[in-house]
């Protein structure tokens, strides 16, 4: 295995683990900021915003710099994001600092993508990637929740802190690394990676992303009230609870690959309608610790079941544009980000209750799987005019 590989695996754990770890910290965050749960929670779409503007920006640097030095700033970009944070002495600068720490996410994986598939023969590709988005779904698995206990044994700061160091290992591993011989793709290649967006397809494939992935957030955002206020669990069970949705995601991923691979677009309807049904339960379950904890499950099962599919119908629907295709669909998953985070706070703030985000999510999946059925309809009916 090229070491390379390694260096991107790292760096999209610590990329993994900046995004997530602040949900299972919401209430020391927010009392530490003296702010409100909504409000904090409104730190996940600044988040999300930055990860929107960075990924296309910097798509569009990396045509004209090395592959190795995109990575860099990747990388030096992610641990300013991370110390500024854990330095924040107020809301705003705290806000600041997690649309710095969102901005490289996008190029991660639209630059890693390509270098990981440059690293290796044609045949094994699909593996290299396989390896780079790995630190990506471990960071969820084992990441968030050791930087959740350690921030609430040693206080939030610490959270980010500890991910600073992760993109200073980042940082240190790209420069050892990945080879400088790596060179950008050029103006011509970014003229035609833009030339995708004049595709109606494309931009009704990212409308399938942030409608039917905006129930995700909705729900999760708010995930650590929900389940210490409304099902019993205490703060300190949140670091196992996050375990439990990291393994859901593992496990989505997992399913989702080999059935979007034969059949993508059946595969993509049955897992955003599995994710609108296993929303709607939350609003019951959550009432229940053990049926919280399994309902928390299938929420990251279903919900994580999206991602392959849902990368793979805008992959197919910009073909000839691998690089600004997989920064555009994480531009779409922030946009999800953003969306079901201000909708899910916005009831909440309402005075619904911390389980009515799950209601937000419901809706906004049960859209995701209409415009999907749209959109399948599309090419059902071009197709068959090719066949008359």
């Amino acid at each position: 295995m090229p070491l390379a590989l390694l260096a991107l695996a790292v760096t999209g754990f610590a990329v993994g683990t900046s995004e997530f770890a602040i949900m299972g910290l919401l209430p020391q965050v927010a009392t530490g900021v003296g702010v409100s749960i909504p409000a904090a929670g409104v730190l996940i779409s600044g988040y999300a915003v930055g990860v929107i503007v960075g990924a296309p920006l910097l798509t569009a640097v990396s045509a004209r710099l090395l592959r190795r030095t995109t990575l860099l700033i990747v990388a030096a970009l992610l641990t300013a994001g991370s110390v500024l944070s854990a330095v924040a002495s107020g809301y705003g600068l705290l806000m600041a600092a997690r649309v710095v720490a969102g901005i490289p996410q996008g190029a991660l994986f639209g630059v890693g993508s390509v270098v990981a598939a440059e690293l290796v023969p044609p045949e094994r590709r699909g593996w290299a990637m396989s390896i780079m988005f790995g630190g990506f779904t471990l960071a969820n698995v084992a990441g968030v929740p050791l930087v959740t206990w350690l921030g609430q044994a040693a206080g939030w700061r610490a959270t980010f802190w500890a991910i600073a160091a992760l993109g200073v290992l980042s940082l240190a591993g790209i420069a050892a690394l990945v080879p400088g011989r790596l060179r950008p793709g050029g103006e011509a290649g970014l003229r035609s990676e833009l030339s995708t967006l004049r595709r109606p397809q494309v931009w009704l494939a990212m409308a399938v992303t942030t409608a039917g992935f905006g129930g995700v957030f909705a729900s999760f955002t708010y995930v650590a009230p929900m389940m210490t206020q409304v099902a019993g669990f205490s703060g300190g069970s949140m670091t196992a609870l996050l375990v439990v949705f990291g393994l859901g995601m593992a496990a989505g991923n997992l399913l989702s690959g080999p059935f979007a691979g034969r059949r993508l677009m059946p595969s993509l309807y049955v897992f955003l309608a599995g994710l609108t049904v296993v929303l709607g339960l939350f609003l019951v379950t959550a009432h229940s610790r053990i049926l919280a904890a399994c309902t928390l499950f299938l929420l990251g099962l279903f919900g994580f079941a999206t991602v392959p599919a849902l990368q793979m119908r805008i992959l197919d629907k910009a073909t000839g544009a691998p690089t600004l295709a997989s920064a555009l669909n994480l531009s779409a998953f922030n946009v999800a980000n953003a969306l079901g985070a201000f909708l899910g706070g916005l009831v909440i703030s309402a005075g619904f209750g911390y389980t009515s985000p799950n209601a937000v999510g419901a809706v906004l999946a049960a859209a995701g799987l209409a415009l999907a059925l749209c959109s399948g309809a599309i090419d059902a009916r071009a197709e068959e005019a090719v066949g008359r």
